[in-house]
């Protein structure tokens, strides 16, 4: 596949700063329509004071769903929301097809090394051929453009 196929960094940049815009409000909203104005009086408390109960659904709303998400997107749409506005897929780098689960975990985990090296994993993206980061390597995926990715499916057909 030509260079031009794939996503490359600004692409995903955008991408990503659409799905923080996207996921901020929600993440925000989410536990005021779990547990109502109790919510907001709760977080007001001193951090000693506050209930274990609350602390719990909040660290899940905050810290487990974001991560279950991205996984089941990837998965099932091939995207988050922002990489499907830019017009971009995440597909296995072999046969350009859907990312297992096992992939999408690997490369949601891979994001902890792309970031760790001062970010070095995600800058890797401006000079890697087939534009991949450390995560994509490690998960064996690639994040193409959408046309491209309809043609991957085209070819696959054919070739069954």
């Amino acid at each position: 596949m030509p260079a031009q196929g794939y996503a490359g960094f600004g692409r995903r940049l955008a991408a990503v700063l659409l799905d923080a815009l996207i996921w901020t409000p929600v993440s925000l909203l989410l536990p005021y329509a779990v547990y109502g104005g109790d919510y907001l009086r709760w977080l007001a408390q001193p951090i000693g004071d506050r209930e274990a109960f609350y602390g719990a659904w909040d660290l899940f709303i905050s810290q487990g769903l974001p991560p279950i998400l991205v996984v089941a997107l990837w998965r099932l749409l091939t995207g988050t929301p922002g990489k499907l506005l830019m017009g971009c897929q995440v597909v296995d780098a072999r046969s350009g097809r859907h990312v297992s689960v096992g992939q999408a975990i690997a490369r949601y985990l891979g994001y902890l090394v792309s970031a760790l090296p001062l970010g070095l994993g995600f800058l890797w993206i401006l000079w890697d051929r087939r534009r991949q980061g450390f995560h994509d390597k490690l998960a064996r995926t690639l994040v193409i453009r959408e046309q491209e990715a309809a043609d991957m499916h085209e070819i696959a057909r054919a070739v069954q």
